[in-house]
């Protein structure tokens, strides 16, 4: 699982408990796994603490959303985080909010990739058209492609389920999926668009992100799986 074999997997950091958290980035990162940092564990008492001192380069996966002011006012608080080598904003902040954060993104790490988040992979065609849109998830999720790669920024999140089509048609984005399961795992979490690391690489995936299916359970029989899997 290196970098050189083009398989760039991250590791979802989703626990407000400190020791845990240093458990899991422990066992991967000797297998080469970058550490991805949500909100449940950054809002935690000791989670910003953690990761002013931390070393390695990490994703903060804050999904930023709100007006444009806001959202790139919001970077002033981390711009002591260096170490912040992915960080996301969603797609439905508009053209000048993603240009926003990316100004002010850039200041933290000139290297930082930021990653449009598209469709949420919880989301299906049909909660789609609860929330009120008419369009169906690939059509807005390009739709979204096209605004990120408008705004400049490197990359982009979408699920499996579109990574092709967003290949097709931007060759160079960094597409980074979540919503990703060890074969075998049942679909019984909250997740309506799901693939296996595979069939995502497959897809035109740069990175997958892998969470629950991967920490649950024994991590180092999940690890040596996951490599198994990815040997294939």
């Amino acid at each position: 699982m290196k970098k050189t074999k083009n398989k760039i997997v991250f590791v979802a950091i989703d626990t407000s408990n400190l020791n845990q958290a240093k458990k899991i980035i422990n066992h991967t990162q000797k297998h080469k796994l970058i550490p991805k940092f949500g909100l449940q564990f950054f809002y935690s008492k000791n989670g910003r603490k953690f990761l002013e001192n931390y070393r390695s380069e990490f994703m903060l996966d804050i999904k930023a959303s709100d007006i444009p002011q806001t959202i790139s006012s919001a970077l002033h608080s981390i711009r002591d985080l260096k170490k912040i080598k992915y960080l996301t904003v969603m797609a439905s902040v508009g053209l000048q909010g993603l240009k926003a954060f990316k100004k002010e993104a850039l200041k933290i790490n000139k290297s930082v990739v930021i990653c449009g988040v598209t469709i949420l992979t919880s989301l299906n065609n049909k909660s789609l058209k609860e929330i009120g849109y008419k369009d169906r998830v690939e059509k807005l999720v390009l739709k979204q492609a096209s605004l990120i790669k408008k705004a400049g920024l490197k990359g982009i999140v979408a699920s499996g389920s579109e990574a092709k089509i967003i290949r097709k048609k931007y060759k160079n984005l960094f597409i980074l999926t979540p919503g990703i399961k060890l074969p075998g795992d049942k679909k019984n979490w909250d997740q309506a668009r799901v693939n296996t690391p595979n069939s995502a690489f497959k897809a035109g995936a740069s990175a997958i992100v892998l969470g629950r299916s991967l920490v649950s359970g024994n991590l180092k029989k999940n690890i040596k799986k996951l490599k198994d899997h990815l040997n294939q």
